[in-house]
C-alpha cells in the first residue's frame, strides 16, 4: 500500500530547472513511483523549484508526467542554482533529502530505493551515486561530433528507457567528475546527494557566495566541507546513476577549450582565498550491486 500522502515523507527530493522543458519531464517522470522500483510502501516527496526560467514549467507540463510534485518558482535573475537549493531543502518536509543540482539528470530505477536504504542503515550517512553523460562520449566532446537533442532524443528511444531505465548505461559515457569508476572512491562531485535534512541545514546549506553560472564549483565545495566531518559515513550507490542529458549548459555542453573552469576557480579564491586542490576524500562503503549493463563501469577511466 502507498502510504498517504498527508503522511510525513521519510525523503524530500529537491531538483532545480532553469530553462529545460525538454530535459524536465523525463526526468520529473524518471523520479515517480510508475519508473522506480522498490519504492511502493516508501512515502517520498519531490520539490521541482525553477530557478527563474524566462520559460518556466507550465502545471500542464509537471502534471503530464503523472508525478506528484510540489512546484515552485523561484523569481530571480540569480544564475547559480545555490539559492534554488537551499530554498528547496528549507521547503523539506522529510527527514532526510536527495538533491539533483542540474534537472537535465535522468537517474537508473533503483537510485531512490537503494539511497533510502542506504540512508537507514548508516549513521550520519551522505550517499551519492556516480554520473555519466548521456552520448557516445563526455558531451563537452561529443556536441563538436553532431551530438544534439535530436540525436539524444533517437538513442534515448532507441533503448525503450521508460520500461527498460538501466539500458541507460549501455549509451552513456562516464562524466569527468565520476571518472573513478563504482570502485575507484568518492566522485569529485555529486550530481545526486542524499543525507539528513538536519545534517544539510547545519552545514548552512550550499555556499550562497557560489554566484557563477551553474553553480561553479560549490558541488565540489560541498563534498569538501562535509569530508571535514569525520563522524559522516560516506556511501557509494553501486550499479545505480544520474545521466546528463543535453541543453546548453555551461559546464557539460561546451566544447572543452572553452570550459569556464578557470572562471570557476577565480571565484572560489575569491571566496576561500586559496585554489581548489581537490583534497584527498575519505574512503566510501559501497552499497548494492552492479547490473549486466554496468559492469563496464567498475573500472574508470583517465582524465580527458
Amino acid at each position: 500500500m502507498i502510504a498517504s500522502e498527508v503522511e510525513k515523507p521519510i525523503l524530500s527530493i529537491v531538483v532545480i530547472f532553469h530553462n529545460m522543458a525538454r530535459e524536465a519531464e523525463r526526468t520529473l517522470l524518471i523520479l515517480g513511483r510508475a519508473y522506480q522500483s522498490g519504492v511502493s510502501d516508501l512515502n517520498y516527496e519531490i520539490i521541482a523549484i525553477d530557478n527563474g526560467s524566462s520559460q518556466p514549467l507550465s502545471p500542464d507540463q509537471v502534471a503530464a508526467t503523472g508525478t506528484k510534485i510540489r512546484y515552485h518558482f523561484l523569481d530571480t535573475k540569480a544564475a547559480s542554482p545555490v539559492d534554488a537549493v537551499n530554498l528547496g531543502v528549507e521547503m523539506a518536509r522529510g527527514e532526510f533529502v536527495g538533491v539533483i543540482v542540474d534537472g537535465a539528470r535522468m537517474v537508473t530505477p533503483g537510485l531512490i530505493g537503494l539511497s533510502l536504504a542506504a540512508l537507514k542503515g548508516f549513521r550520519k550517512p551522505f550517499v551519492c551515486a556516480l554520473a555519466w553523460h548521456l552520448g557516445p562520449d563526455v558531451q563537452n566532446v561529443s556536441i563538436t561530433q553532431g551530438y544534439d537533442e535530436k540525436t539524444e532524443d533517437a538513442l534515448l528511444e532507441s533503448i525503450d528507457w521508460r520500461n527498460r531505465g538501466y539500458r541507460l548505461f549501455e549509451i552513456s559515457t562516464l562524466a569527468q567528475s565520476s571518472n573513478v569508476g563504482f570502485l575507484g572512491g568518492l566522485p569529485s562531485e555529486c550530481s545526486w546527494l542524499a543525507m539528513p535534512r538536519t545534517a544539510f541545514l547545519e552545514m548552512g546549506g550550499f555556499d550562497a557566495r557560489f554566484r557563477m553560472p551553474g553553480g561553479g564549483l560549490v558541488n565540489h565545495d560541498f563534498l569538501e566541507r562535509v569530508a571535514n566531518d569525520p563522524a559522516t559515513c560516506f556511501v557509494v550507490l553501486l550499479g545505480e546513476g544520474s545521466f546528463h542529458q543535453i541543453h546548453g549548459g555551461v559546464a557539460t555542453n561546451c566544447p572543452l577549450r572553452e570550459h569556464p573552469g578557470p572562471a570557476f576557480q577565480e571565484e572560489y579564491v575569491s571566496i576561500h582565498g586559496k585554489n581548489d586542490t581537490k583534497p584527498p576524500l575519505p574512503a566510501p562503503y559501497y552499497f548494492g550491486s552492479i547490473s549486466p549493463q554496468s559492469m563496464r563501469f567498475i573500472n574508470g577511466f583517465r582524465d580527458i
